[in-house]
Parts: C-alpha cells; sequence; structure tokens
C-alpha cells in the first residue's frame, strides 16, 4: 500500500482556492513499485483534478525543462 507524505502545498495562481498539491509517495503502484513525487491541483482547494507521478530517476531532467521553461 503506497504511503504519502505532503512535501508541500502552493497556491495556484490565477484561481482563488486552487493548490498545487506536491507529495513523496512510496511504492505507490504496489511493493516493489518506485518511489515517486506526485503533483496535484485542485482547482478548488481540495479535490485533485490532474495529479502527475514523476519517478525520483527522472526528477532532475524534470526540474531542468522547467527551469528552462521558465526562462
Amino acid at each position: 500500500m503506497a504511503n504519502e507524505t505532503q512535501l508541500a502545498k502552493i497556491g495556484l495562481a490565477g484561481t482563488k482556492k486552487g493548490i498545487i498539491s506536491i507529495m513523496d509517495v512510496k511504492e505507490p503502484y504496489g511493493a516493489g513499485s518506485g518511489d515517486v513525487v506526485s503533483i496535484g491541483i485542485a482547482l478548488n482547494g481540495k479535490d485533485v483534478e490532474w495529479k502527475s507521478h514523476i519517478p525520483y530517476d527522472n526528477l532532475a531532467e524534470v526540474i531542468k525543462v522547467l527551469q528552462d521553461a521558465q526562462k
């Protein structure tokens, strides 16, 4: 069973109540599956409408691309 730990909640720009929720998820797909960072978007601040799971092995590359996109 997946074990989730809240890492951050960030206000979602352009919304009144929206949040970006960032979680550490251990074994999200069952025993032995790789840990991931989960990024969820909740427009109303509660119910997650979109979610992405990023394996920790890909995290550095994803961060680099996001930083490049910000330029």
